[in-house]
């Protein structure tokens, strides 16, 4: 990628991975394969998209897989929000 650097640098690619791991970890037993695949995936596909742009020269390929991390993560937080709604996540509250 123009500019250099590790894609393991970044913060977001630090957050988003950690997050895919955590929800590994949450539905690895999980017997709800549909959601426990679809949450997985996206979950999975934010930092493979960050991470794939630093295998990219052209601007446009580099917008293009930005993007879709960005709809990737678009995904998640949908999957999230009904994941809450019918229990099989639970609902954090931040104290602050």
């Amino acid at each position: 990628m123009k500019g250099g650097g590790k894609f393991e640098d970044l913060e977001v690619w630090k957050r988003s991975a950690r997050l895919c791991t955590d929800f590994n970890k949450k539905f690895m037993h999980s017997k709800v394969f549909v959601f426990k695949d679809q949450i997985t995936h996206s979950a999975l596909s934010v930092p493979s998209n960050i991470e794939e742009v630093y295998a990219r020269e052209s601007d446009k390929e580099i917008a293009n897989l930005i993007n879709y991390a960005k709809g990737s993560a678009g995904e998640l937080r949908t999957q999230i929000y009904i994941g809450i709604d019918i229990s099989y996540i639970e609902k954090q509250v931040e104290h602050g």
